[in-house]
């Protein structure tokens, strides 16, 4: 075997990390910062004027199709501009718990398993109509449906509803664990009540019964109703839409909070090369998913003020173990038949990657490694005592050698322990100015070990055809680079589960399987039990190397200096919610 080759291509990728680093921005070394750093809620105190237009600028590498249901959307542009017009009907603390200063309240009843929730009154929609218990009721018939073609409703907040299952497999009429009481209140019989239900597990939204009477459940997505005029219960409402590239909102005078503090909100789709600019110049105050690589570059923008916060994702190298059983539901899982089946090839790959480097040389410092699959956003969940892999190119190329790889026809790159090829092919996706360069620092980082690893096609993947591909299970694919916002709650199930379509690297185990359930049994009611089974499961996933998790991350927010009430801070705040957004004289 000859590993000068191997310790000449570590001296390449490491050169091209320094490369990459001067390419992203100028004096990178220099400009690291740390999210702690940042304020988290905008400095000007002023009262609102109560007028207005709020100007935000969005920018996204993930196109904006206009699916604006909470049911049916996939993307999460479409989810932002929901957010907008469409609130949850709970709010959460900063914990991730639901309280009851939402529109909806609920009453937890451990003895009989059940859960009463309780509309608030004075709610209506936004074309006037009373919101009522039976449109939340309704978005659990719709998502339920036998003919419902979402990817929602296969987690224990739906499945554990008494005679769901039945009514999803077309078995009964309805869902015989939901009762209506009135017009304000419903009771929701569990066959087993999950610590999952207050951080996430109740589905937050509702659907306007009386706006889709006499459409199709199947027809709902693409309905005009859903893409051309939706409306919802939130402080403003959409005016107009302009396909992919904009929406205007108006205020919603009757919005049950109160009258909001803006005439309106535009939000314009903008591209991440011209965003800097817009915001320099005046034309928005608010610039949504701001590139933290172009922050080192306009820190000091006047005019300007940057908040931050941690965010509840994760990136992470995936492994593909096997394929979906689309017949049975669930992961077939055959690990032994799969290139990336070995343990050892897989911690061999961790050892390969510095992400520290990554996250200070991309991202300046505001993404960094990361460790475990419970991000920081989850402070009582997140285990930073667990020892991952460090960057080590020599505990990485002793591992492999001890598996058995070895360079046996001298070309510079491994062979199976069976001495047969071993050429991985890796998919990655398109968008951003990082994206190439990023996956290019994975490929030589493991080249450098001595792993023929390639882009698929040679070539990144636009954001559809990947997930597409990782749907279908694609047999081109090896390994892949991807990432999770995991949302509110740590249940697993429905990333990580056997029987979870967003399961795409198709891994399952008994240990993994027995976790995840206890982790949302009864018994995790008790936090401390909870807390425990996840640092079991966190464990299990780093000794494993199920995935590597490469990078957590915050987001820094520019804001306008006169916009006052706004805010990132985790956790619901009246102060700051979006009907007291305003501008300042």
């Amino acid at each position: 075997m000859k590993k000068q080759g191997y310790a000449l291509a570590s001296l390449i990728f490491v050169s091209a990390l320094t490369m990459i680093g001067a390419e992203e921005a100028s004096a990178q070394d220099s400009n690291v910062y740390n999210y702690e750093d940042f304020e988290q809620t905008v400095s000007n105190t002023s009262e609102p004027t109560g007028e207005g237009t709020l100007q935000i600028g969005y920018t996204s590498s993930t196109p904006f199709e206009g699916t604006l249901n909470w049911a049916f959307y996939t993307l999460g542009p479409d989810a932002d501009i929901l957010s907008f017009f469409d609130e949850s009907v709970f709010t959460f603390d900063e914990n991730n718990q639901a309280t009851n200063d939402g529109a909806i309240e609920y009453e937890v009843n451990e003895e009989d398993s059940t859960v009463t929730f309780t509309v608030k009154d004075g709610i209506t929609w936004h074309d006037g109509e009373p919101f009522t218990i039976q449109d939340y009721v309704y978005s659990y018939e719709v998502i339920g449906h036998p003919d419902y073609v979402g990817v929602r409703g296969n987690t224990p907040g739906f499945t554990t509803i008494e005679g769901y299952n039945e009514y999803s497999a077309g078995d009964a009429d309805e869902i015989s664990g939901i009762e209506i009481i009135d017009d304000h209140t419903a009771v929701f019989t569990y066959t087993e009540l999950s610590p999952s239900l207050t951080s996430g597990g109740f589905w937050f939204y509702a659907m306007p019964k009386h706006y889709y009477e006499g459409i199709a459940i199947e027809d709902m997505a693409s309905a005009p109703e859903t893409r051309e005029h939706p409306i919802g219960i939130g402080p403003y409402m959409v005016e107009s839409i302009t396909p992919g590239e904009a929406v205007t909102f108006t205020k919603y005078e009757d919005y049950w909070r109160g009258e909001p503090q803006l005439d309106g909100i535009e939000l314009v789709v903008t591209p991440s090369s011209t965003i800097a600019n817009a915001l320099e110049n005046g034309d928005v105050h608010i610039a949504m998913n701001f590139p933290t690589t172009q922050y080192a570059d306009v820190a000091n923008m006047e005019g300007v003020e940057w908040l931050a916060q941690v965010e509840p994702i994760y990136d992470y190298i995936g492994f593909k173990y096997g394929e979906w059983d689309s017949e049975n539901g669930t992961v077939d899982y055959k690990a032994d038949e799969m290139k990336m089946g070995d343990v050892e090839l897989r911690r061999a790959m961790w050892y390969a990657l510095d992400n520290n480097a990554v996250g200070e040389r991309f991202y300046n410092g505001l993404r960094w490694k990361a460790s475990t699959l419970i991000p920081p956003s989850h402070p009582e969940f997140h285990n930073a005592d667990i020892e991952v892999p460090s960057f080590d190119p020599e505990e990485a190329n002793r591992i492999l050698d001890e598996a058995g790889y070895e360079d046996v026809d001298g070309d510079g790159f491994r062979e199976t322990p069976d001495g047969e090829p071993l050429q991985i092919n890796f998919a990655s996706m398109s968008g951003g100015d990082t994206a190439e360069p990023l996956a290019n620092y994975y490929i030589q980082s493991w080249r450098g070990i001595g792993l023929d690893v390639s882009l698929i096609d040679g070539r990144l993947i636009e954001y559809n055809a990947f997930y597409d591909m990782l749907d279908s299970d694609h047999p081109d694919i090896d390994v892949f680079l991807a990432g999770w916002n995991i949302g509110t709650d740590v249940d697993q199930s429905a990333l990580y589960g056997h029987d979870a379509p967003y399961n795409y690297i198709r891994y399952a185990s008994e240990e993994n399987t027995q976790l995840i359930n206890e982790g949302s049994s009864s018994e995790a009611l008790d936090i401390d039990y909870r807390i425990q089974v996840y640092n079991d499961w966190q464990e299990l996933m780093v000794e494993e190397v199920v995935v590597i998790p490469t990078l957590y991350r915050s987001g820094v927010h520019p804001v306008s200096t006169d916009v006052v009430n706004y805010s990132v801070e985790l956790g619901f705040n009246e102060d700051y919610h979006l009907y007291r957004w305003g501008l300042s004289e």
